[in-house]
């Protein structure tokens, strides 16, 4: 049995970037918005995680889960206990009730439903019942949509969000480049999240912009006014969100010498286009070993290709 149960929640604009987000922290998708596994991860660090429940203990009977309940002995001071209706559970709200005292009652200790020092969860899902540590997406990282410069077609943060952990596989020591980090945007969440990141853009005052983000909210990463062919450090991989409105058009020689240069210093990208630049990833020498296209609410003829790229051979 998996240690952890996570749900997920996002739009259906954003749901192939779900999954795709999904295969990269843990090697396979969310079914039904839920996920079984044992890699441990901070719901906060994804858009699209809502929470993640810590089993302590699961039965298909539910009698015999109160009695295992009560024999761990917990004594806890402060706590609260929710139940999560998960797709299938046909529990009716009174009988839920019940079974939140039951909990309250093999428990040690008074509730707190306001300030709880832990919060625990009671579900229902294909025929098992499952009592959890719940740890819920506090996003915090919602204030960086106040940040001090912005940019009109900079990505969403859950995308940005999405990009960092594709990029990383979920681990947080890997090397990562933000190739063409504008203000920053990419370069926060990966902050947030925890991750070893630095950024270069080619533009001194978008570079200064991105200085003065990371500082606002007291994130230290370097930021490198360079071309990215003048970057010689190498990375494990590296995140490469073209420039393509009216103020930064790119050709396809721009983007194909972005693509080429940040190819010398990584085995690895995750690549953000307006276009289909299929080609141009080809003629690198790099494979696409993963796709998928992300269309903007309201706005059906645009879409941020996102390319997942593999250094061939």
């Amino acid at each position: 049995m998996n240690k952890y149960i996570y749900s997920f929640n996002c739009d259906i604009t954003e749901r192939d970037l779900c999954k795709l987000e999904s295969r990269y922290i843990f090697n396979k998708e969310e079914q039904n918005k839920l996920l079984f596994s044992d890699i441990k991860v901070e719901p906060s660090s994804s858009a699209f995680i809502r929470s993640r429940l810590d089993i302590i203990s699961f039965s298909e009977d539910y009698s015999t889960l109160i009695n295992e309940i009560k024999k761990k002995d917990i004594r806890v001071e402060g706590f609260k206990v929710e139940y999560l209706v998960f797709d299938g559970d046909t529990t009716e709200y009174a009988d839920r009730l019940n079974k939140l005292r039951d909990i309250g009652f093999s428990i040690e200790g008074d509730t707190d439903y306001y300030s709880p020092t832990i919060t625990y969860a009671l579900c229902y899902y294909e025929g098992v019942w499952y009592f959890a540590v719940l740890i819920k997406n506090n996003i915090a990282w919602h204030k960086h949509k106040q940040k001090p410069c912005s940019f009109s077609n900079s990505i969403s943060v859950n995308i940005a969000k999405a990009l960092v952990n594709i990029a990383a596989k979920a681990n947080k020591e890997k090397k990562l480049l933000d190739a063409c980090c504008g203000v920053g945007t990419i370069m926060l969440e990966a902050c947030f999240a925890g991750n070893n990141i630095e950024g270069c853009d080619i533009n001194e005052k978008t570079c200064n912009n991105a200085r003065k983000n990371l500082s606002h909210f007291n994130y230290t990463a370097n930021v490198y006014h360079s071309d990215i062919k003048d970057i010689s450090k190498r990375y494990e991989a590296a995140i490469i969100d073209l420039p393509y409105n009216l103020f930064t058009s790119a050709t396809d020689n721009d983007i194909s010498h972005i693509i080429e240069s940040t190819a010398e210093i990584t085995d690895r990208l995750v690549i953000v286009s307006t276009s289909d630049i299929r080609n141009l990833i080809i003629n690198t020498g790099f494979r696409i070993s993963d796709y998928c296209s992300v269309s903007k609410r309201g706005k059906v003829n645009f879409a941020r290709k996102i390319w997942v790229c593999e250094k061939n051979g």
